[in-house]
């Protein structure tokens, strides 16, 4: 293992250029890459405006669709960070998204998550049946629900049993956390549906199943080689890169070590220290 200084690729530094250069969009894992926990990294706000001037964009990912993008917005703005609906997308609207687009009939859903998450749903047109044997859905959606009550656990495996179309927001099997418990994520939720009914879900949307990306690109009109995701973790943020064609950099602000990297089966495109490098780099590749 080599030396490292800052950032590392696996272009030489002229094409590593070139490729930055195309960069139109940058979307952005939120916890170990611009944030950790409830600290802000002291290059995030730098990193941000410098992506302003340069008329970049940017979208912030999670996988978490527990909370709706109101109050994703308000943990940002206690940080210091401004930022619009439109520059946050969360595993909920992914498959609002992926509903709109492959299940457009679909408009009556039977959401087994939080209040927060279904008034998302509800406010994208969707109603929210209930839980009973009479009001049939369209389909079910399966998530990170925190407030899971097991009758409705057990309402959306005998939806599923009967072969309604079924969709997973993400593969989470938990979600990280600093307390003294484990916080049972929708991998885990659905695993439990599986066992009861046999039956996966459909599709699993989240990272890194590509569909994250691929909503970013359609909303912003982009190529893959016009979009940088940037993430700490190897098997979500950089897989999900290589699964969209878009481009890969992982940061070390977060979980994954270099020794880590290194040995992964699809290396990132580029490996920063942090953003701030990133952010360096992609200003002296669009001449700035």
């Amino acid at each position: 293992m080599g030396e490292f200084h800052e950032y590392r690729s696996v272009w030489e530094h002229d094409e590593l250029m070139r490729r930055l250069g195309r960069i139109r969009h940058v979307a952005l894992d939120m916890d170990g890459t611009i944030y950790m926990g409830g600290s802000l990294f002291p290059w995030t706000k730098g990193f941000l405006a410098g992506l302003r001037e340069l008329g970049i964009g940017y979208s912030f990912l999670t996988n978490n669709p527990s909370k709706s993008i109101a109050d994703y917005l308000g943990r940002l703005a206690s940080m210091g960070i401004e930022a619009t609906r439109e520059e946050m997308y969360t595993t909920g609207l992914a498959t609002i998204d992926y509903l709109r687009e492959h299940h457009p009939q679909a408009r009556r859903l039977f959401l087994l998550g939080t209040p927060s998450m279904i008034s998302e749903f509800e406010a994208a047109g969707y109603v929210s049946t209930a839980d009973s044997a009479e009001d049939r859905p369209d389909a079910v959606v399966v998530a990170f629900d925190m407030t899971l009550v097991y009758g409705r656990l057990c309402r959306a495996a005998w939806w599923v049993q009967q072969g309604l179309p079924y969709i997973a927001t993400n593969p989470d099997r938990v979600c990280p956390t600093d307390l003294p418990t484990v916080l049972v994520d929708c991998g885990s939720i659905c695993a439990a549906i599986e066992h009861a009914t046999g039956r996966r879900p459909d599709i699993t949307l989240g990272k890194p199943d590509p569909n994250m990306l691929t909503g970013i690109l359609t909303r912003h009109g982009l190529r893959p080689d016009e979009i940088a995701m940037v993430g700490d973790r190897i098997y979500t943020d950089i897989e999900m890169a290589h699964n969209a064609g878009a481009t890969g950099v992982l940061v070390l602000s977060g979980e994954t070590t270099l020794s880590t990297a290194e040995t992964a089966a699809r290396q990132p495109h580029l490996i920063a220290e942090h953003i701030g490098v990133l952010g360096r780099l992609i200003r002296e590749a669009h001449g700035a």
